[in-house]
C-alpha cells in the first residue's frame, strides 16, 4: 500500500512531497540495507546504470551516477545503446541506526535544478527486528520543467511502491 501526502502546489514555490509505502511483513532491519546500499538503487527501481563516481559507501559524500538507455540503430550485440536520463545523486546525509538518508540530485538531463530527498524506514512496532515497517520518501525541490507537481509526486509514490514490492520479493527470497 502506498500513500501519497501532498504538501506542495502548482506554482513557483518549492514542491514539496512525500510517499510512503507500508512493508506489513518485514522489519525494518531487513529493509534497511536495500535503502542504505546507495550505489544499488538500480536493483529497485528500472535504472539501467547506477555506478559509484567517487566517494566511499555509506558515508555522505558519496556520488553516483544514474542513467536509462535505450538501443539505437544495430541488431543484437551490435545495436548502439545511447542514454536517454541521466543524473548525478550526492548522498548527504546517511543515519543505519535511524535508518534514513537524504541526497541531492546535482548534474542532469532532466530538468532538476534543485531536489533534495530523503528516506526513511520507519520501524512499525517498538522493536525494529519484528516484523513490520514502512517507507518513507520526501523531496524538496523547485518546480521542474516540463513536470507537474503532482505528475512528480505520481512518479515518487509509483516508483516507492515498486522498491517496497522489490525488497519484500528478495526478502522472501533469501529466507
Amino acid at each position: 500500500m502506498c500513500q501519497t501526502i501532498i504538501m506542495g502546489e502548482e506554482s513557483n514555490a518549492k514542491w514539496e512531497g512525500k510517499a510512503i509505502a507500508e512493508i506489513p511483513k518485514n522489519s525494518a532491519e531487513q529493509v534497511w540495507p536495500y535503502i542504505e546500499d546507495f550505489c544499488n538503487i538500480h536493483k529497485l527501481i528500472p535504472l539501467d546504470i547506477c555506478n559509484k563516481v567517487e566517494g566511499i559507501e555509506g558515508q555522505a559524500g558519496l556520488i553516483r551516477y544514474c542513467a536509462t538507455t535505450i538501443k539505437g540503430e544495430g541488431e543484437g550485440d551490435d545495436a548502439e545503446i545511447k542514454i536517454k536520463n541521466w543524473a548525478n545523486e550526492k548522498l548527504l546525509i546517511i543515519d543505519p541506526v535511524q535508518r534514513y538518508l537524504s541526497y541531492e540530485v546535482g548534474e542532469n538531463n532532466m530538468g532538476f535544478k534543485s531536489y533534495v530527498a530523503t528516506m526513511k524506514v520507519l520501524a512499525t512496532n517498538e522493536d525494529a527486528k519484528v516484523g513490520g515497517c514502512k517507507i518513507e520518501w520526501g523531496f524538496v525541490c523547485d518546480p521542474v520543467e516540463g513536470w507537474r507537481f503532482q505528475d512528480l509526486n505520481s512518479y515518487v509514490e509509483f516508483t516507492l511502491q515498486g522498491i517496497a514490492n522489490k525488497i519484500e520479493a528478495a526478502i522472501s527470497e533469501a529466507i
